[in-house]
């Protein structure tokens, strides 16, 4: 049993955005690690990257708001600060797999704390098996 996740954004946006492709194994799978009791370590940067993208394509700030409350709802949510030296840990990772950055955020916390990067970026999924386990949600 996984003990631990990192999980992009993007897989939340999509799970919460039940017009997408994919949406419903987003939703299934976050459900599942919750009710499974497996611990989020997600970068601070997760937050409002995800109420951010809500509130856009809803065109609504008070359902991003709402979103933003039921982030924090996570029963096992752990947030990483990104304090200097993490923020130079996130830099080499950027550079080394030629990420974005804050594709680089997700992958840098999950290699820092040895958990399994869940995605629905392409490049994370292309660029990364070598460095860590790296998935799509299904």
């Amino acid at each position: 049993m996984r003990m631990s996740v990192t999980v992009d954004a993007s897989v939340f946006v999509n799970a919460l955005s039940p017009d997408e492709d994919e949406s419903e194994q987003s939703s299934g799978l976050i459900s599942q690690l919750k009710q499974e009791g497996v611990t989020f370590i997600q970068p601070t940067l997760f937050i409002p990257e995800v109420v951010a993208s809500i509130a856009r394509k809803q065109e609504s700030a008070e359902i991003g708001i709402e979103i933003l409350h039921e982030l924090r709802k996570i029963p096992k949510l752990s947030l990483v600060d990104l304090d200097d030296d993490f923020v130079d840990y996130i830099s080499e990772v950027a550079a080394n797999s030629r990420l974005r950055g804050s594709d680089a955020v997700y992958a840098a916390v999950a290699l820092r704390f040895g958990t399994e990067l869940i995605t629905l970026d392409k490049e994370q999924l292309a660029r990364l098996p070598k460095l860590l386990p790296v998935r799509a949600p299904r």
